[in-house]
């Protein structure tokens, strides 16, 4: 019987429809905002991602709001964290201390290339890929030893998800990723935001038989430039269907930004709503970066809270 550690891993179990939301740390020495972020979700997610220098952008390490928000607000977080900016004993040591300070998730990725953030000059590490830091993982949390062997005192319990992404083409390559993860034991997915649901369902009929939970990423849009950045420039592509883009453009010359803000919400209750229904997803990841205010909005219109 598997070891349940987290309330995320022991609601994704239940066949309960879950929701989790991501906050970025930011590039400050404040905590405030997460906090503050963090106690309008808490009664709506199950957890919280807290990135780690999302596009290769230098921010606060999210080993501290991870374990700030789950000591004073009381909601468990999912701790990301990058092969880019770390070799291996980095990791193993960052792994350490949030195993010491009580997190109970980690979100294992690779990490966009340096090339892409705010120090382009940067040295990537990439010591590690995604699949060998589950290997790590998996390595600590079942045997008690680091990947060269070496004995680790005291337990570490982690729940280990992995990101995937619906939109991929061919589908197939990123499914033979998945698997390659599945069978090192992965506990849980996350995927990159999806708005075309023939897309979504294809992908979800395809991981099932890795019977491994899978929380469908939603991002509201927030305006037509973050439409079109999605479309032509976000990593890994995202596909936008035509009937979304009309009623978004439709919007904003009706209502103005206002207006495709409040559309998005929509849109986004919409394809949850959608998910929950004719889907095997165990939930979603609603991932609204600086405008976390309208995540609660999104849940209530669905009228699936948490």
């Amino acid at each position: 019987m598997k070891r349940i550690y987290s309330r995320l891993m022991e609601e994704l179990l239940s066949g309960k429809f879950v929701f989790t939301a991501e906050i970025e740390a930011g590039k400050t020495t404040s905590l405030d905002k997460v906090i503050e972020a963090a106690k309008m979700l808490k009664n709506y997610v199950t957890a919280i991602n807290i990135t780690d220098n999302p596009g290769a952008c230098a921010h606060m390490n999210p080993l501290v709001p991870a374990y700030v928000i789950q000591r004073d607000v009381g909601v468990e977080a999912v701790y990301q964290i990058t092969c880019r900016d770390r070799n291996r004993i980095a990791i193993i040591s960052d792994l350490l201390a949030a195993a010491a300070l009580g997190i109970r998730n980690v979100l294992a990725l690779t990490g966009d290339h340096v090339t892409m953030g705010d120090n382009p000059e940067a040295k990537p590490v990439f010591d590690l890929d995604s699949a060998s830091l589950v290997y790590l993982i998996r390595r600590m949390v079942d045997e008690g030893v680091d990947l060269a062997g070496n004995k680790i005192e005291g337990e570490v319990k982690f729940h280990v998800g992995i990101a995937a992404n619906p939109n991929a083409m061919p589908l197939e390559l990123e499914i033979l990723k998945i698997e390659r993860k599945v069978r090192l034991g992965i506990d849980f997915i996350q995927t990159q935001c999806v708005f075309d649901m023939e897309l979504t369902k294809e992908f979800l009929r395809e991981v099932k038989k890795f019977n491994v939970p899978v929380l469908v990423g939603i991002c509201p849009i927030r305006s037509i430039g973050m439409m079109k950045w999605y479309i032509k420039e976000c990593p890994g592509g995202i596909k936008i269907p035509m009937e979304i883009q009309e009623r978004l453009l439709t919007a904003r010359e009706r209502r103005g930004k206002k207006g495709v803000l409040e559309e998005s919400i929509e849109i986004s209750a919409e394809l949850i709503k959608e998910i929950r229904k004719t889907t095997s997803a165990a939930g979603v990841h609603i991932m609204a970066i600086g405008f976390e205010w309208v995540i609660p909005q999104i849940i209530e219109r669905t009228g699936l809270k948490c």
